[in-house]
């Protein structure tokens, strides 16, 4: 037993686990509202179970992904504004499980902090919560990691683990051909892709955060924050309801790099440019940064967040469903011979 003299405490390293004890509790509620059909037990467990069967599945395939916010998060620990960068995580998981034609089941999160701040915590992980029971899956465990030495004090990070399923043969893309039809949902933002740009810009522009948004009301930082879109219910809607061959969620990489990861090899596109609006946002940050189309259309999502490639003959029918469902909805343009992406017009 080492002598009383050194005094040494897990605490006195700066790891208080009271702290995390007490997080526990007092997100205990947000987690109890996720829960739904398939959920065995709540938080506090070594690992958390899911009755698939109680789901409603008989021969389900299993679907998983995982991602953070990136450095959006910065904008969110320098401005205090803690309260949906958890939206933000949960939609960058989901919305990638669902273009794989997966139901979202249960989400896991991962928070790590220099110094554990029980209400600041709260505060994101209620988020996680919001998200989750917006699209309808379970928030069924996490980590909370409180690491002096590796981060400040405020400064913090996120990654979020998703899994879903879908009956076994009902996996997408499928059946996607030339002549199908490209449906875009318009994003409410940036998201959460290129967010090392857009600092640099605001850094350019000398801009603080709490600055007036020169493309929105409010400030900077609360305009840049917008929550990532959840398109995961309506996405499901028109999946079952028939004709969707492929989604593609339009994060890093925006159009030309994530819609040519559904198409069969030898199929490109043809996409409008003049199809829909481009977000203020948008316009600010070309021409603050400079920046060239192509760069804007390989960086961000440029206003479009979701594609669904759809049956011809189905456009109409699913373009109205996710309309009645709350998206805004645009004709991009149809799947073409011919590897590539293929824009015409400019955005505006």
């Amino acid at each position: 037993m080492a002598d009383d003299k050194n005094g040494l405490s897990y605490a006195a390293a700066g790891v208080d686990i009271d702290a995390g004890n007490a997080l526990v509790d007092a997100i205990k509620p947000a987690a109890k509202a996720t829960t739904r059909p398939g959920v065995m037990a709540g938080l506090g467990g070594f690992g958390a179970l899911f009755d698939l069967k109680a789901a409603g599945y008989s021969d389900p395939i299993l679907v998983a992904a995982t991602d953070g916010v990136g450095t959006k998060l910065r904008i969110a620990i320098d401005t205090g504004h803690l309260d949906t960068i958890g939206i933000d995580l949960v939609a960058m998981c989901v919305n990638d499980l669902v273009c794989q034609g997966a139901e979202p089941l249960l989400f896991l999160d991962y928070f790590a902090t220099g110094k554990l701040d029980v209400p600041a915590a709260t505060r994101i992980i209620n988020g996680i919560a919001e998200g989750c029971r917006r699209s309808g899956c379970a928030l069924i465990g996490g980590e909370t990691a409180e690491m002096p030495g590796m981060y400040a004090a405020e400064d913090f990070d996120l990654a979020g683990f998703a899994v879903g399923a879908m009956e076994r043969g009902q996996d997408l893309p499928a059946n996607v051909a030339e002549g199908d039809v490209l449906l875009g949902l318009e994003s409410d933002g940036v998201h959460s892709n290129g967010y090392s740009l857009v600092r640099k810009v605001v850094e350019r522009a000398g801009l603080t955060w709490d600055a007036p948004a020169p493309f929105a009301e409010g400030s900077l930082g609360a305009a840049l924050l917008a929550p990532t879109r959840l398109y995961v219910k309506p996405a499901l809607a028109a999946i079952r309801a028939g004709g969707v061959h492929a989604l593609a969620h339009i994060t890093g990489g925006g159009l030309t790099e994530n819609l040519p990861r559904v198409l069969p090899e030898g199929l490109g596109a043809d996409i409008d440019l003049g199809a829909w609006s481009l977000p203020p946002v948008f316009g600010w940050l070309a021409q603050e940064g400079g920046i060239a189309q192509a760069e804007m259309l390989k960086t961000f999502n440029a206003g479009i967040g979701m594609v669904l490639v759809v049956a011809p003959e189905q456009a109409d029918a699913l373009k109205a469903l996710l309309a009645d469902a709350g998206e805004r909805v645009c004709t991009l343009g149809c799947v073409t011979q011919g590897a590539g992406i293929r824009y015409s017009g400019q955005l505006a």
